[in-house]
């Protein structure tokens, strides 16, 4: 197996890292016994047995020697992470783990069937899954630093790709680049004194001792990133908020107190102080949304097809209507095209690019630009935008680029990016073989006989 199967093989491991955690506690389980140590971590026999019973059809070699390998450069990594400090946010953990957790539960059947599988509570499992989790985003960070000063210049990648036969070229799946209009349904006065009203009960609820802000955020609220954990957000400094939340945010003083009611692009919340670190802040929350009623959305949907039809009949371009008449502020200024932001590791920031795999649009988008032709303009659909919100859209297939092998003048950022991924695979191959020789490292007998891919394990 060559060195990017097995990275990735390490990576799938530690993806469903909390699968190899319960199931090693399985009451099924053979009897444990640690069978390599890796600087001062274990690697335990019932870890491989869990992997080799999840993904054994898919490794290709004998298990007992590609698995236990996988694991020793997890933990090489891990290693590594301890002598950088590097450190994860939680935030980046939690929804995540709710994702995996409640594929787990559905495997199960149950919450109830998954705690009698592992003979364990949600809260302990809840606990060994943040902290496989909080492993993997650790090596990931470590892998981003230690690549991260590889740069790809363009002389690079067209000698790369100079002499390289056709058909060996990378594949490029259809893209589309795609123009939205968006209208969101008026919501009356007397929804949003509703939810107002909710917000400040709430309030009234918590300093007459009722209940807690974080019980209440737990059974009210309506961001799903924070409301499991009690409203709770990780430090984050202004400019990574909502403007008019972050003003509310950085003003509290009290953690005792409690905001008024402020409204953001989400909806409307109530904030309260947890502490303040420098130029970051760290609050719970209760987002609260008005609700849409069906006239409003029928109302805004009519208005939507009138806007497609008069496009349609070229009383104003579609660039025009989005410009003046879109309240999606992400491509308003952009006339109407849809934005695709991806992280570029070659330049070590973000980049923007007007291009989409199906795949990567608003699943509400793709479904409807998946049966469209170039030019064609839909007929108006709801959707939930960005900030989680109902809208009612009307999109244009600006461009549909199909399938084909790329070349320099076409998909030149592709070429790229295959070229970082070669670099970036070389430097961590010779990363660990470095690391072997200043790791401890003890195999037990029995386990050693195997043809590595990194021979340095065996001193």
């Amino acid at each position: 197996m060559n060195l990017f199967k097995k990275l990735l093989y390490a990576f799938v491991f530690l993806f469903e890292g909390i699968q190899m955690h319960l199931f090693a506690q399985s009451p099924n389980n053979v009897v444990d016994e640690v069978i390599w140590v890796v600087g001062d971590e274990a690697i335990l026999r019932s870890d491989v047995e869990a992997a080799r019973m999840d993904f054994g059809a898919n490794i290709s070699g004998n298990p007992y020697c590609v698995i236990p390998e996988q694991l020793a450069i997890q933990k090489l990594f891990l290693h590594q992470a301890q002598l950088d400090s590097v450190e994860v946010e939680n935030s980046q953990i939690s929804a995540n783990m709710e994702a995996r957790l409640n594929e787990l539960i559905m495997r199960a059947g149950s919450k109830e069937k998954l705690e009698e599988y592992y003979h364990k509570t949600m809260t302990q499992i809840r606990e060994m899954m943040f902290e496989s989790l909080k492993e993997q985003y650790t090596v990931q960070r470590v892998r981003e630093n230690l690549t991260s000063d590889i740069k790809v210049t363009p002389a690079e990648v067209r000698r790369y790709f100079k002499d390289m036969p056709e058909d060996s070229l990378p594949w490029i799946s259809d893209q589309v680049e795609v123009q939205i209009i968006t209208q969101q349904p008026r919501i009356p006065q007397e929804e949003i004194e509703r939810v107002k009203a909710e917000l400040r009960d709430y309030t009234d609820r918590v300093n007459n001792g009722e209940s807690s802000f974080s019980t209440l955020a737990i059974l009210y609220s309506e961001d799903p990133g924070s409301a499991r954990y009690g409203g709770e957000m990780d430090y984050v400094g202004r400019g990574e908020l909502d403007p008019a939340f972050a003003n509310v945010a950085f003003s509290l003083t009290d953690p005792k107190k409690i905001s008024k009611v402020v409204e953001s692009e989400y909806g409307f919340h109530i904030i309260q102080l947890v502490d303040k670190r420098g130029d970051k802040v760290k609050v719970r929350h209760i987002l609260r949304k008005p609700k849409l009623a069906q006239a409003d959305i029928d109302t805004t949907m009519v208005r939507m097809d009138s806007i497609a039809e008069d496009i349609r009949k070229e009383k104003y371009s579609f660039e025009e209507a989005a410009t003046f008449l879109s309240d999606d502020k992400d491509s308003r200024n952009n006339r109407g095209l849809m934005t695709n932001v991806k992280f570029d590791q070659s330049v070590g920031d973000q980049i923007r690019t007007s291009r989409f795999q199906l795949q990567e649009l608003p699943a509400e988008v793709a479904k409807v630009v998946s049966t469209m032709k170039t030019g064609e303009i839909s007929n108006p659909f709801l959707m939930v935008n960005s900030k989680g919100k109902e809208v009612c859209a009307v999109v244009k297939l600006k461009t549909h680029i199909k399938a084909h092998r790329a070349s320099m003048s076409e998909d030149f950022q592709v070429l790229k990016d295959v070229v970082m991924a070669k670099l970036q695979e070389q430097k961590i191959n010779q990363w660990i073989k470095d690391k072997q020789k200043s790791t401890y490292i003890r195999i037990n007998e029995g386990w050693g006989d195997c043809d590595f891919e990194y021979p340095g394990w065996i001193k």
